[in-house]
């Protein structure tokens, strides 16, 4: 039974021997090292980018134009239905014409007049000519006939003046619009007095196949765009514009340019640009408000990184790159346009480079990081879906 029991106790005791020893084998290694952090990083490469205008847009008829009295009277009828599609020529508005009607009969009156009054001093210039050279009447007869006649050519020119003067005031009374369009409503209800003292407004006729739409460029883009532009071709090869309205949707049709206005407004720092755009179905109306996505200009070999990436402090604009032995570094750049939630990066990168998109305040210059490659940094697409 000792021998047993002694066989027993020696296990236990050589494993009470070895803990200290364990312990102090680990005490000498120290801690377990932790291992690099996992950092999401995108790949840098170059590419063609086009820069977009994203510019608020009011739009306006093609032609808008007012129609006003050009006569005095009383509203006697509205001859068209408000809101609706009128033709060219079509009638408005006519405008009693009972006063018009008596002042054309007493300029037809009056030409009549004065007709007689020449034809009887040429009848006299005509008898009295022959009769002054055989000393018949005196050469004062003779002058006075010439005088009367002209003084009467004088008046005829007057009389069919004043004739032309009274059929146009006639045909004002029928008030017609001057083009194809939307009729608005009518400003004025039959019996009102128009066009006293001044040229009263009736309504507004608005064209709206194509629509014309008013964006205000800041002198900034319009600079870079007209660089960019210098021949028809390179017009034409850029992305058509579109145009956002109001609800977010997209408007079907692209539209072209129609006019850069002649100065930039001092006070706003733009100048106004008009665009053109197919309105087949007339859905779009004057006063809406949308906005106007056109491509301004393409930066060759451009280098781009979501605008997250970059870090700004007191002016300085910096970002995290994984590099040799991925190790993280922090590098300065220069920041160019933003295209959507992408930076075009103008120096402080190349082609190639790993850039940290996240977590950049756990991360110290020279730290080794695992990168995990996320989706590469991707311009938008064209202003006309290219």
């Amino acid at each position: 039974m000792p021998r047993r029991s002694a066989s027993l106790l020696r296990p236990a005791v050589l494993a009470a021997a070895l803990v200290p020893l364990l312990a102090a084998c680990a005490k000498e290694k120290g801690p377990a090292a932790m291992p690099p952090p996992e950092v999401p990083v995108v790949t840098v490469t170059e590419k063609d980018t086009p820069l977009e205008f994203d510019l608020v847009a009011q739009l306006r008829g093609f032609e808008d134009v007012e129609i006003r009295a050009r006569v005095e009277g009383y509203l006697e009828s509205i001859d068209y239905k408000e809101g609706s599609t009128v033709k060219k020529g079509a009638r408005l508005f006519t405008i009693d014409d009972q006063q018009y009607i008596a002042a054309l009969a007493q300029a037809q009156a009056t030409l009549a007049s004065a007709q007689n009054q020449f034809d009887k001093g040429d009848l006299d210039v005509k008898r009295f000519t022959p009769l002054a050279a055989e000393r018949a009447v005196s050469q004062a007869e003779l002058d006075n006939a010439i005088s009367a006649r002209k003084s009467g050519v004088a008046q005829v020119e007057a009389a069919k003046a004043n004739l032309e003067k009274a059929r146009l005031n006639l045909s004002y009374t029928k008030v017609a619009s001057p083009i194809e369009g939307i009729a608005g409503k009518a400003e004025h209800k039959v019996g009102d007095l128009v066009g006293k003292g001044e040229p009263t407004l009736l309504t507004t006729v608005s064209s709206v196949d194509p629509i014309r739409v008013s964006i205000a460029i800041p002198e900034a883009d319009y600079l870079r765009f007209t660089r960019s532009v210098e021949t028809g071709a390179a017009i034409a090869s850029k992305a058509a514009p579109v145009l956002i309205l109001s609800d977010g949707t997209q408007h079907p049709f692209p539209g072209k340019l129609l006019f850069v206005d002649r100065a930039v407004d001092p006070q706003t720092g733009t100048i106004r640009v008009d665009l053109a755009f197919p309105n087949p179905q007339k859905v779009l109306r004057p006063g809406l408000y949308g906005k106007v996505k056109a491509e301004s200009e393409i930066v060759k070999n451009a280098i781009l990184v979501p605008q997250r990436a970059v870090q700004e402090l007191q002016g300085t604009y910096t970002v995290v790159v994984v590099g040799a032995g991925d190790k993280v570094e922090t590098r300065k750049v220069t920041p160019g346009q933003k295209v959507g939630n992408l930076w075009i990066i103008q120096a402080g990168l190349k082609n190639g480079d790993r850039v940290v998109t996240d977590g950049f305040q756990r991360l110290r210059d020279g730290m080794t990081v695992v990168p995990r490659p996320t989706a590469a940094a991707e311009s938008p697409a064209p202003a006309g879906g290219k």
